[in-house]
């Protein structure tokens, strides 16, 4: 049944992320380390011998889809995961109803087999360029790549995407369609576009920017979005934030929005087109641009205050350039921090 073509496969998940992950040794503490601790994995995860198109033949034997977990140790957003999330009975039963889950660690020495191809789970890692974890990965019964989540999804939109993805809704409606009518959540219900620093949302080409020499970050945001009001009334209202704002071109539009916006690159397209053109799938999404309109970096899952201000330092100092593994600039960062004896709460 190991029918599909492997550079097809591998061709098809690189496209969810545009940036590079470069291999590093295994036991080195990577991004939003904690302490250097392995958190324990729910026993009713899968034993796999990591031979992926099985794993996905056997979960359609039962009428389940395959879940990919890459995790990292000491990751607080793994542990968030694993505590917030698979711990409530209501988010671990639906996983267990809907998926086949496998573990994969980032920088893992284990096989992993894919069709006729075998890679280093850090090899895998670098093919699917992964650059966050949790890094979620569904698979339908073709063995295609259905949906990616970059990232931590606090419980309740957790929850609606194993709904999504376990349920099949995927092949009914897009996911921002889908959250925006299952999973409302409590919020101001308003646009948090007071640190707009563009003169115009309609123009985001360089012919419309304040200043051509900064990059530009647009955030794709929605009225009613509580991660959103998390993000605008805390975190970058934070000193360090406003210093790191004030490095981009900003705007925040909403990504239902049916107005008309030139974007970075010239083209004119409704806000909504663009969303979706650039597929984006999480609210907040902060999208960054260069002069020339190329997207170089975005952060499209939730992320607290260090994690925002490392995204902001990262892009604005041109640090991707050269470090294309945001993964280890992170920890560069971090320890540059405490020897200038600055506190650093990854989870702040």
């Amino acid at each position: 049944m190991k029918t599909i073509n492997v550079l097809v496969f591998v061709f098809l998940v690189s496209l969810c992320n545009p940036t590079v992950v470069i291999a590093k040794s295994e036991g080195e503490l990577s991004a939003g380390m904690v302490n250097p601790g392995h958190e324990e994995h729910p026993s009713w995860f899968k034993v796999s011998f990591l031979d992926l198109f099985e794993d996905v033949e056997d979960a359609a034997d039962n009428n389940k889809r395959l879940m990919i977990y890459y995790y990292q140790d000491g990751c607080p957003y793994c542990k968030k995961l694993l505590q917030d999330n698979f711990s409530q009975r209501k988010i671990s039963d639906k996983a267990k109803k809907y998926f086949d889950v496998v573990s994969i660690n980032l920088w893992g020495d284990k096989e992993v087999t894919v069709g006729d191809k075998t890679y280093t789970e850090k090899e895998f890692a670098e093919a699917l360029k992964v650059q966050y974890t949790p890094t979620l990965l569904f698979f339908d019964e073709n063995k295609k790549i259905i949906f990616r989540a970059n990232g931590y999804y606090p419980p309740e939109k957790f929850s609606a995407l194993l709904d999504y993805t376990g349920s099949k809704k995927n092949a009914e409606s897009s996911y921002q369609a889908y959250m925006a009518k299952v999973s409302p959540q409590p919020s101001t219900g308003r646009l948090h576009d007071d640190i707009n620093s563009v003169l115009s949302v309609s123009d985001l080409s360089s012919a419309g920017s304040v200043n051509k020499n900064k990059y530009t970050l647009v955030m794709f945001e929605q009225k009613k979005c509580n991660t959103c009001d998390e993000l605008h009334l805390d975190i970058l209202k934070r000193r360090e934030s406003v210093d790191l704002l004030a490095r981009f071109n900003v705007a925040v539009v909403d990504m239902w929005s049916n107005k008309s916006v030139i974007t970075p690159s010239g083209e004119k397209l409704k806000l909504q087109e663009w969303a979706k053109k650039l597929d984006i799938k999480y609210a907040p999404s902060l999208v960054f641009f260069d002069d020339m309109g190329t997207e170089v970096f975005r952060a499209d899952a939730y992320l607290k205050a260090f994690h925002t201000q490392s995204v902001m330092d990262y892009v604005s100092t041109g640090t991707y350039k050269t470090q294309s593994n945001f993964q280890r600039y992170i920890d560069k960062r971090a320890d540059h921090l405490r020897e200038q004896g600055i506190e650093v709460n990854l989870m702040e």
